[in-house]
């Protein structure tokens, strides 16, 4: 019978039936943070758990640590609690962890596949939405509350429900200066933010397997935008050219045995999906968001939504709200609109790649006054690789403060925001209400589109930009 490629990872996986329609899914890595990770770890303590395979669980500081040079876990006191939970949890059971300073901290989700934690086929766990990053090298990864992660801890196991499958194809080629970004913020701006509910979503077609493994990374990570909790591209000789070599990835006879296994990971040509959408990738150009959901995108050379135009009364008042928050008019061009902040960072865009694509913009340029530019590497590594290549001094001397590894202004759980009323166009994966700082104004872009904003000082068309 033909399978999908969630079906196979789901076979692999599958210790047996759970009751109530779910399955016990064996788990084979545990990513733990300072956040849901700790909370984990000490639900661990309290209950007595002991950990059986610390071996498969990796720890790294990066959701409260404050991303100052020079910071140490106790630069924003609030979170320190956190990283002394996690350092002596992981201390406890022997459980790997990356601290701050070490080679391999970072955003849980950047650290990961750098090191080769995660591989192509792998079922992956972590206490955050945006596990479904990890797809991008072709594993079944997805979020988990705390109290899951302690279970995990415990029995290297989860009860879950399979979820159905979805496929949603890119097919074309993407136009100049479109990104990965450019494209899921495209796809959940035409399908909805709920489309994926309930669905794993296999990111396919011509123009995705013609991206850049880092590049699938950003798409897997914007995979909960769409409402899924799982998101991946089938693995390819790009994936495993990228795993070859990494810290923890499989080497000599056992590396040949593993890109063997990992060639068998795809759908049949002839399976069928539960769902299926396709995008004609010429169509989409750059995004930024206008409102306060990602799904509130439109291309930038496009105008500010009307209320009027709504589809339901529901979605009428939500864009209402959303522009009153925002402070935007209908009908005006979405392009021009001043900016007061610039982030540049986060799970989804602070990878080499993407560091390289907004330097590329902004190298003879300077930011625009009054404005205040961030760049926030996503790793240790990521940082050391962009010094070495001299990234920073092109950020700075652009004018944007270069800073350490972290989520930062992604999520603003570190002490770091937006000021209230300011705008910031931001390559993070959220614009919800206070997400970075009460009352900061988040416009969603890549990390182009975010460097082209630095410049101008207003929301630009990247295309004007061109060298």
């Amino acid at each position: 019978m033909p399978a999908t490629l969630l079906d196979r990872l789901w076979a692999l996986h599958r210790i047996g039936p759970a009751g109530g329609g779910q399955d016990l899914i064996h788990i084979d890595r545990i990513l733990l943070h300072d956040l849901s990770g700790a909370r984990a770890l000490t639900e661990v303590a309290e209950k007595g758990y002991a950990i059986p395979n610390p071996g498969l669980a990796f720890a790294t500081p990066d959701h409260a640590v404050s991303s100052a040079p020079g910071r140490t876990a106790e630069t924003f006191a609030k979170g320190a609690g956190g990283v002394k939970a996690l350092r002596e949890g992981a201390a406890r059971h022997g459980i790997r962890l990356f601290d701050l300073g070490e080679d391999g901290q970072g955003i849980v989700h950047v650290m990961g596949p750098e090191l080769g934690i995660v591989l192509p086929g792998l079922c992956v766990i972590c206490g955050d939405s945006h596990t479904c990053t990890n797809g991008g090298l072709g594993a079944l990864a997805f979020g988990v509350g705390s109290s899951e992660l302690a279970h995990a801890l415990a029995t290297q196991t989860l009860r879950i429900a399979k979820p159905r499958s979805m496929r949603i194809r890119f097919e074309g080629a993407f136009p100049a200066g479109t990104t990965a970004k450019d494209a899921v913020l495209a796809a959940i701006g035409r399908l909805g933010a709920g489309a994926g509910a309930g669905y794993a979503v296999e990111w396919a077609g011509s123009a995705v397997r013609a991206l850049p493994v880092e590049a699938r990374l950003t798409l897997c990570n914007l995979t909960i935008e769409l409402g899924a909790r799982i998101g991946f591209v089938a693995p390819d000789e790009r994936v495993f050219e990228w795993v070859a070599g990494r810290d923890l990835a499989p080497k000599g006879e056992m590396w040949e045995r593993a890109v063997a296994h990992w060639r068998t990971l795809r759908s049949d040509d002839d399976a069928v999906f539960d769902a299926e959408q396709v995008i004609d990738a010429g169509t989409v150009a750059p995004q930024v968001t206008w409102g306060t959901s990602p799904e509130h995108v439109i291309p930038v050379d496009a105008t500010i939504p009307d209320p009027k135009d709504a589809p339901d009364a529901t979605r009428r008042r939500a864009w209402e709200e959303a522009l009153a928050y925002q402070g935007l008019e209908p009908g005006r061009p979405i392009a021009g609109t001043p900016i007061d902040w610039v982030f540049i960072g986060s799970c989804t865009n602070a990878r080499l790649s993407d560091l390289r694509e907004a330097a590329a913009l902004l190298r003879g340029r300077r930011v625009a006054a009054g404005v205040t530019a961030w760049v926030v590497p996503g790793s240790v590594r990521v940082k050391r690789e962009a010094e070495a290549e001299g990234l920073d001094r092109v950020f700075t001397e652009a004018g944007f403060a270069w800073r350490e590894p972290g989520c930062s202004l992604c999520v603003a759980a570190n002490g770091e925001a937006v000021p209230p009323g300011a705008r910031c166009v931001s390559t993070s994966n959220r614009n919800f209400v206070g997400r970075q700082g009460r009352g900061a104004r988040t416009h969603l872009a890549s990390p182009a589109m975010a460097a082209a904003a630095a410049v101008a000082g207003r929301i630009v068309d990247v295309r004007s930009f061109a060298p």
